[in-house]
């Protein structure tokens, strides 16, 4: 009985969450990116209209974290492209990944900032080059800047939770780094002007430090789910599991993937006693109410008979 039922059941292996739609879910991704993407291609031109103006190390190391930002959501309209492909012979699984490894890439993009940061804040230190010559116009721009990357942080950050898109999450991490670095800048920038001339390159080593703590917080998000880290705590698979009529025992618990893109699979064992229409209609209500509850992108069960004692 169990090797036909397995065969039944792996025909209908998997089992979503009824409302979620995985097409329109990455498609209100790519948009949120491309908008986003023009938004930091305007933040890059006046910040470094301003670094330029005032000759503040500070706003263009600002610039460049906004042109990162910009090339960040390049690579991940690039990633959620391929992403968007549907499971094929070679990838059974889908290509969800390519959504963690464009994060992953937005994580690299940032330690080469926070490497030239530290590199050009060094050197300004040890030649003693001029201070900035902050204005009001340019403090007030820059303030400017800062609020729009506020609301757009705060709209990435809603609804990167709203789609479980690890993108827009790491992006808008990005994002949120950008606004402690534009503060930063504009503290320092006070600084200056009271009279601290050390103050841009000392808060541009500052800034360089919140860049690498942000891109730390990708790759401790983003590598877990590489590295097939289990995606859902075993105790309640088995618990919602050994919750269906029929469901003698369960084992052999596995599970893995990203927030809104998981798979698990686990054996269940039901009385030898019972017909294979009805093992298959068990094993579908565990697929049902597991992918409903945990909303994952696929549960397979697999059924064995229990042994008589």
């Amino acid at each position: 009985m169990s090797g036909r039922a397995q065969q039944g059941i792996g025909d209908r292996s998997e089992r979503s969450s009824p409302d979620w739609d995985e097409p329109d879910r990455q498609r209100q991704v790519r948009r949120i990116l491309f908008w986003i993407f023009w938004a930091n291609l305007l933040l890059v031109v006046i910040k470094i209209s301003v670094g330029f103006t005032i000759g503040s190390l500070a706003v263009l190391g600002d610039a460049a974290h906004s042109g990162v930002d910009a090339i960040a959501n390049v690579v991940a309209l690039t990633a959620i492209s391929f992403a968007a492909a549907p499971p094929d012979e070679e990838h059974p699984y889908g290509h969800g990944k390519f959504e963690t490894i464009g994060a992953l890439a937005i994580a690299g993009l940032l330690s080469i900032l926070c490497f030239e940061l530290l590199q050009a804040s060094v050197e300004r230190l040890r030649t003693d080059a001029l201070p900035p010559r902050p204005d009001t116009v340019s403090v007030l721009i820059l303030a400017g800047t800062m609020l729009v990357n506020v609301a757009v942080a705060t709209y990435e950050s809603r609804r990167g939770r709203q789609l479980a898109s690890e993108l827009l999450t790491a992006d808008a991490r990005h994002t949120w780094a950008d606004v402690l670095v534009t503060t930063s800048v504009l503290g320092g920038l006070g600084l200056v002007h009271l009279g601290w001339h050390e103050a841009d390159a000392v808060l541009a080593i500052i800034v360089a430090a919140l860049v690498a703590y942000g891109g730390f917080q990708i790759i401790r998000r983003t590598v877990p789910v590489l590295v097939d880290r289990r995606a859902v705590d075993p105790e309640r698979l088995y618990r919602l599991a050994s919750g269906v009529p029929g469901v003698e025992s369960v084992s052999e618990i596995r599970s893995r993937g990203r927030p809104g893109y998981g798979f698990a699979e686990l054996t269940i064992r039901v009385h030898p006693a019972i017909q294979v229409r009805r093992a298959h209609s068990i094993a579908d209500e565990v697929e049902r109410s597991i992918a409903a509850e945990l909303r994952l992108r696929s549960v397979v069960v697999h059924v064995e008979p229990s042994e008589l004692h």
